[in-house]
């Protein structure tokens, strides 16, 4: 009877533990979504060329890519944290910078 609670307990745990884990850069995510609206607002208005989105959509899908490869193990650690935040935070320049500059659609 103890194998099979210490079994429940094991499965139980091990499903959960992605969902704590996506829980676990709640800001970043959130930064993301917004960086994703700027760029597809930025195409939309001219302001950005395409081949200016294409490469911010680009940065971006690392971005992406590099949370989901830190949230794979269940842990985000705050070496991994501090790692995606500047990675935002250099995505968040780009767009500024590229929305802002002489070239247009």
């Amino acid at each position: 009877m103890k194998l099979n609670t210490v079994l429940v307990t094991l499965s139980f745990a091990a499903m959960t533990l992605p969902a704590f884990a996506q829980d676990a850069t709640p800001r970043i995510d959130q930064r993301l979504d917004n960086q994703e609206k700027r760029i597809e607002a930025g195409a939309a208005s001219g302001r950005l060329t395409e081949r200016e989105a294409n490469r911010l959509e680009a940065r971006h899908d690392k971005v992406e890519s590099d949370v989901a490869a830190a949230k794979a193990d269940g842990t985000v650690t705050r070496d991994e944290r501090t790692q995606l935040h500047k990675e935002v935070n250099r995505n968040s320049r780009a767009i500024h910078r590229q929305k802002h500059d002489a070239q247009h659609d």
